[in-house]
């Protein structure tokens, strides 16, 4: 079980079925999802995803999907994760996650993104006992590589991966 995070602008509470809404509507921004698929999700896609999200924070205590929301009004700002890194037989890796977080486009550069994953991450090492957290994004994705080293993340490597239908900037491959 997921427990509730705050932080001094930020209340993140476990994903549930009351934040669907969210999710469409982050996922409606194709800014927001340009290094990730290129354009907007449709409203389908958008609960798929939802469901994935909250599928994957069954599978191991504690980690999974946090809502953010703004500590002074309440509104929604974005997501932040812990996600199970999975082995190759499908069975996660114990003592290691992947960070991730998606913010509305109206709450960049606010520093938002890093605060919400700085608590993440203490609580996967503080709570959790987590050894390593991982993220990877796409190398031209120059913000999110900003968050990730803010946090305290060291670049590890820069992988390829072959799409069927590349967005631009692939070829410069996915950093780690």
């Amino acid at each position: 079980m997921q427990k509730n995070l705050e932080t001094n602008r930020l209340q993140l509470r476990p994903l549930g079925n009351e934040h669907l809404s969210y999710f469409i509507e982050l996922n409606s921004h194709a800014e927001v999802l340009r290094f990730i698929e290129g354009r907007a999700l449709n409203e389908q896609e958008a609960i798929e995803d939802h469901g994935e999200r909250l599928a994957a924070g069954t599978l191991v205590p504690g980690l999974g999907v946090w809502s953010g929301f703004s500590a002074d009004n309440g509104e929604f700002v974005g997501w932040w994760s812990l996600s199970p890194v999975m082995d190759d037989s499908g069975t996660p890796h114990p003592g290691v996650a992947d960070l991730g977080y998606r913010l509305l486009p109206k709450f960049w550069r606010q520093g938002l993104a890093k605060e919400g994953a700085r608590e993440v991450l203490r609580h996967g090492f503080e709570d959790l006992g987590l050894q390593r957290v991982r993220a990877d994004t796409m190398a031209v994705n120059e913000p999110s590589r900003a968050t990730m080293a803010s946090c305290g993340l060291k670049y590890w490597r820069t992988f390829f991966v072959e799409f069927e239908d590349p967005l631009p900037g692939t070829e410069l491959g996915e950093v780690e």
